[in-house]
């Protein structure tokens, strides 16, 4: 069993991708077991980690935003954010934290949000007096309420893993989501004199809103159509990702007319990168997965944590600092699905609602992507705006404090997230 984790750690250290690390230790760990007679296992549970009919959601939903993307949807959330809040002091900033909670009912997906406010929102804040490394903590920061308002990825990863609901889960995020946006908001209040914010040039105007809802009312009705399925029970979240990609499309072409059929093949190449990336890392994963299982270290590690504390508030601390410091280092996906099971189960062991756990360890990963030193947000805000990591980090913390604040908050509170799916009976 040693020499199978070193090879990971060792595989990991020198810089090999974490799908093709998942996989080599995990053919490893079933020679281990059984001799190469085993090698037959390997294929198989290649495909039993993929074989779930609610991942066909993720490159729906992944596909959506592409289009949206192309769409224009992006400028149209930002117009009307910025009717809401452009005002203010640091309204710029303010308007971002706003279109990022809207664009997040429509992706569910922080690199995508960061990459598409990456590209148009840094320059607009520059242009008008941000420095750059702010505004682009700023933008970061926002992308990390794309998975946590629904949909998200992970929940759907965690959900099919754990047989918890995906409906429940996603219903759990819309609080939390909305607090983290609200709180990154009061960090850009508190830092606007410190860092002479701009203020915005116009003063606030019923009518202004008005016609920038209008102009966005089409893309605003997306989250509305995905969220309202799938929550109400009406479809399943796979069925509301097909919903979304088809409501995309008319959208695109036909409403806003920005989308050419001519584009969809280039982002259907795009799509098919990153969800061949992802279900890599799963696939991968589930031949370490079932190796872990088979040499018991579930087990162990659940033993591990109740040895150093029974106190449930102890464990849960721990679950928290673990998952924090390994998205520091490691993929957020392969994270969740070699330890995502482990940590559920501990965390229900001592009572925590398993709605509450799941959204609890998504959370906490999504934070991963906005902390040095392979934050992806980071790396994505980093290409886009050619500004270093390390002055984006040191622009970011105070957002990093913030939305840490809200997982705290996630993990000892559970009103905050079971309110909203106990109302809807989830």
């Amino acid at each position: 069993m040693i020499w199978v984790l070193a090879v990971f750690f060792v595989l990991l250290a020198v810089g090999v991708p974490i799908g093709f690390v998942l996989g080599i230790a995990g053919v490893l760990g079933i020679i281990q077991i059984g001799g190469t007679e085993m090698l037959a296992m390997a294929p198989q549970r290649y495909f039993a980690g993929l074989d779930l009919f609610t991942f066909l959601a993720m490159p729906l939903f992944i596909f959506a935003g592409e289009i949206m993307n192309k769409a224009g949807i992006t400028a149209r959330l930002a117009a009307f954010a910025d009717a809401l809040v452009g005002h203010l002091r640091g309204g710029m900033a303010h308007s971002c934290m706003v279109s990022s909670v809207l664009f997040a009912g429509i992706t569910g997906a922080a690199v995508a949000e960061a990459a598409a406010f990456g590209s148009t929102m840094v320059p607009a804040m520059t242009k008008n007096g941000y420095k750059k490394p702010f505004a682009c903590a700023v933008v970061v920061a926002g992308s990390i309420i794309g998975p946590t308002i629904p949909p998200s990825n992970l929940m759907v990863i965690y959900g099919s893993m754990m047989g918890v609901s995906i409906a429940g889960l996603f219903a759990a995020g819309i609080l939390p989501g909305l607090v983290m946006g609200l709180l990154c908001m009061a960090v850009i209040a508190g830092l606007g004199r410190r860092l002479q914010l701009p203020k915005g040039e116009h003063r606030p105007s019923l009518m202004r809103v008005v016609r920038a809802f209008r102009d966005s009312l089409s893309a605003l009705i997306m989250p509305v159509l995905i969220l309202g399925g799938i929550l109400s029970g009406v479809v399943t979240p796979t069925e509301a990702a097909a919903i979304a990609v088809f409501y995309a499309l008319f959208i695109g072409i036909f409403v806003y007319r920005q989308v050419k059929l001519a584009d969809l093949v280039e982002m259907l190449v795009r799509t098919a990168r990153v969800t061949g990336v992802v279900f890599l890392i799963i696939a991968a994963a589930s031949i370490l997965s079932w190796w872990m299982t088979f040499m018991r270290l579930p087990q162990a590690i659940t033993a591990l944590f109740l040895g150093v504390s029974s106190d449930p508030s102890m464990i849960i601390l721990m679950i928290l600092v673990l998952l924090l410091i390994l998205g520091m280092f490691m993929d957020i996906n392969a994270i969740l699905i070699v330890l995502g099971p482990i940590l559920g189960a501990l965390a229900t062991s001592i009572g925590m609602d398993p709605v509450q756990a799941g959204l609890m360890i998504v959370l906490a990963l999504n934070i991963g992507l906005m902390t040095p030193p392979v934050g992806a947000s980071l790396f994505v805000l980093s290409s886009i705006a050619n500004e270093r990591i390390e002055r984006i980090s040191a622009a970011m913390w105070p957002f990093v404090i913030a939305e840490v604040g809200v997982l705290i908050l996630v993990a000892y509170w559970p009103s905050l997230t079971l309110t909203v799916p106990r109302m809807l009976g989830l």
